[in-house]
């Protein structure tokens, strides 16, 4: 998994739903889980650094419960910056989702 290290200053660009032009969107260090039914999606929610409007970035789609470690999804569900920081780190885990690097 490539990460960025904590010295990079590489910056993550979404195109903004509040702007409406690409904007600099920063790690909120806080996760969105919904259940429905059978399955659970998980994402890592990023907002804009100039509005605040809120980008989730998709970490499990469709997925059923078991299939996420249980001490996993216990760090999403408190919303653990450690996590947060892993998952904002990964270069793979942006690419994924669209994230223009910078």
């Amino acid at each position: 998994m490539p990460l960025l290290s904590d010295h990079t200053k590489t910056r993550v660009f979404f195109r903004c739903g509040g702007c409406g032009k690409k904007q600099e969107f920063i790690n909120s260090y806080r996760f969105r889980v919904n259940a429905n039914g059978k399955s659970v999606d998980v994402w890592l929610i990023y907002r804009c650094k100039k509005c605040k409007h809120s980008k989730n970035l998709t970490i499990y789609e469709r997925t059923r419960p078991g299939k996420i470690p249980e001490e996993l999804f216990e760090s999403f569900m408190n919303n653990d910056m450690e996590t947060a920081m892993k998952y904002g780190s990964d270069i793979d885990f942006l690419k994924r989702n669209n994230a223009e690097l910078k």
